[in-house]
């Protein structure tokens, strides 16, 4: 197996430290972490500890974002029919969710629409121009998707139909004539947070429409649930207005009155439990995700407007059995990727296109991340349909994917996306020639300590400083998620005080101790790397600080991401 390569943030300066101990009365090892995470001037500190909704721009911040509310404004006097179109992500989903209910708050006629995933394709194109000319709608509002839909919208508006474009995507060229482009990634955006997704935008555009109407501000507030819930599961970065709003939606997702949502919780058994987003991410996201992956992204749509306990525990019973399919799915798919890459070895593996007759194009995108985790290459899986085939690609840092593909171009019939992740379609008489050609490009551009799995520690910290009050403290950096990763701290020479455990033939279980000081930890996936522990030895760890609540526990316990023999 090959060894983990740690990488350790910039060391703190010990005068920011002693600042901020001085300023915060806060432990030190907490003021070591601010430092090294960027955070050493006490007010910015601050901020992040306690991060509020007033900590928000303005939405007229978002450009064109004065045209948006007149033309909404407009439409709710004159009674105009309006389409919401979304994306088929639990991004869209929740945009989509937001924007019609404010709407039809405000005395509107919103109509919400999201395409098919498998018969529709992506964005906004001729099943949304047809929704919208069928719907009688003079006005579509898009939600995480239009920046490039330029035929689309030319179509709609020579039928007499006004867009507006909500979106986050980077913009790939000009962008489209319309009432209103609101993207905090368009190239003239010098205000305003970049790092918004779709909801987030949407939520603005609720914002201003709301206070443009002299309505409650609450209209728009009581969707934060679904704000979190999207913002979450689309992987935005938890800093700056995505953490103010991801905080304080959490609050409000878990007391939410949504029947949806509640019977989504009872559902993926959170009911009673904490809000987190590690719990949205893993747990609540993927569940309505499963409507978009595998059926009808309406679904989830209908789930999250529904008006009563009835309809909304139906469906979330139905996604709970599509999630559960997804689930046996991606193991399947994932078993049949694996055996691929032991057949082909390592050797000479630099990137992978694996393809396979009966995998879902909904999950080969989930399965291309498990490899690139377990192998530590790029990896690009097709799901083969006849003669063509759908697939996703995901990437490590060192290797720009969409690049790659670009130099692929002329074996594929389409491909699209960014840096880490991507989309491609194939012919099948081309795929055993991509595969080659896929490997030689990364072989041109990685080098083998590229291909070396990496761990980024924040600080060292040894057994003893790991106590409840810094549990305690260490909440207050939650939401933890992309650009806000939860602290890994390492101890050195810690002792394994009792025989190593191994559970469900995976997981590692072991107590660890340093000088007085020793605590249980949990080792997810660790049992081969800790198959030769025995009691007594001394081990370096890399480790993230929980609470064990299982079974009615209620103790500190390391989560272990790595750990090897003291140096």
């Amino acid at each position: 197996m090959t060894q983990t390569r740690w990488i350790f943030r910039s060391a703190a300066a010990p005068a920011d430290v002693a600042r901020l101990e001085q300023e915060l009365k806060l432990p030190a090892a907490l003021c070591r972490l601010l430092v090294v995470r960027g955070l050493s001037d006490p007010e910015a500190a601050k901020r992040w500890l306690r991060p509020r909704l007033d900590q928000l721009h303005e939405p007229g911040a978002l450009v064109t974002m004065t045209n948006a509310v007149a033309r909404l404004g407009r439409a709710l006097d004159a009674r105009e029919t309006i389409l919401v179109h979304g994306d088929y992500d639990v991004d869209g989903m929740c945009a989509t969710t937001l924007l019609v209910s404010v709407l039809r708050a405000l005395g509107g006629t919103a109509v919400p629409f999201i395409p098919h995933r498998l018969t529709d394709g992506y964005d906004l194109g001729e099943a949304g121009v047809r929704a919208a000319q069928a719907a009688g709608a003079g006005l579509v509002v898009t939600c995480d998707c239009g920046t490039s839909a330029h035929r689309a919208i030319d179509a709609l508006r020579a039928s007499g139909i006004d867009v507006i474009v909500s979106d986050h995507h980077l913009p790939g060229g000009p962008l489209p004539e319309c009432v209103a482009v609101l993207n905090p990634k368009r190239p003239d955006a010098v205000t305003g947070d970049r790092d918004l997704v779709a909801v987030g935008v949407a939520f603005h555009l609720a914002r201003a429409l709301v206070a443009a109407r002299g309505a409650d501000e609450r209209h728009a507030l009581r969707h934060l649930d679904l704000v979190a819930l999207a913002t979450v599961a689309d992987v935005g970065a938890l800093r700056g207005e995505n953490r103010a709003l991801v905080r304080e939606g959490l609050r409000v997702l878990a007391a939410t009155t949504r029947p949806g949502l509640r019977a989504l919780i009872r559902s993926s058994g959170l009911d009673g439990k904490a809000m987190t987003a590690g719990r949205v991410g893993f747990t609540l996201a993927p569940r309505l995700n499963a409507a978009g992956r595998l059926g009808s992204a309406m679904r989830g749509v209908e789930l999250l407007l529904a008006a009563d306990d009835d309809t909304a525990n139906r469906i979330a019973r139905e996604l709970e059995e599509l999630n559960r399919t997804r689930q046996a799915m991606d193991r399947d798919t994932l078993d049949a990727a694996r055996d691929q890459v032991a057949h082909r070895g390592l050797d000479d593996a630099w990137g992978f296109v694996l393809a396979g007759e009966g995998w879902h194009p909904g999950v080969v995108g989930i399965v291309a991340s498990r490899i690139v985790e377990e192998f530590g290459r790029p990896a690009v899986l097709v799901a083969m349909d006849g003669e063509t085939g759908k697939g996703s690609g995901r990437s490590i840092s060192a290797f720009d994917l969409h690049a790659g593909l670009g130099e692929c171009r002329d074996l594929l019939l389409r491909y699209g996306g960014h840096r880490v992740a991507a989309g491609v379609t194939i012919e099948r008489k081309q795929v055993a020639a991509f595969r080659d050609r896929f490997n030689a490009v990364a072989k041109q551009q990685l080098t083998p300590d590229d291909l070396v799995p990496e761990l980024r520690a924040d600080l060292e910290l040894p057994l003893g400083e790991v106590t409840d009050d810094l549990e305690r403290l260490l909440r207050h950096g939650e939401p933890w998620g992309v650009a806000n990763p939860t602290p890994v701290f390492v101890a050195r020479g810690v002792t394994v005080a009792e025989r190593p455990r191994v559970m469900k033939g995976e997981h590692l279980r072991l107590r660890l101790s340093e000088g007085t000081a020793a605590l249980d930890a949990i080792g997810w996936r660790l049992a081969e790397r800790g198959a030769a522990l025995r009691e007594g030895d001394r081990v370096d760890v890399a480790f993230q600080i929980e609470r064990d609540t299982w079974g009615g526990r209620d103790a500190l316990q390391l989560k272990l991401a790595d750990l090897r023999a003291a140096g």
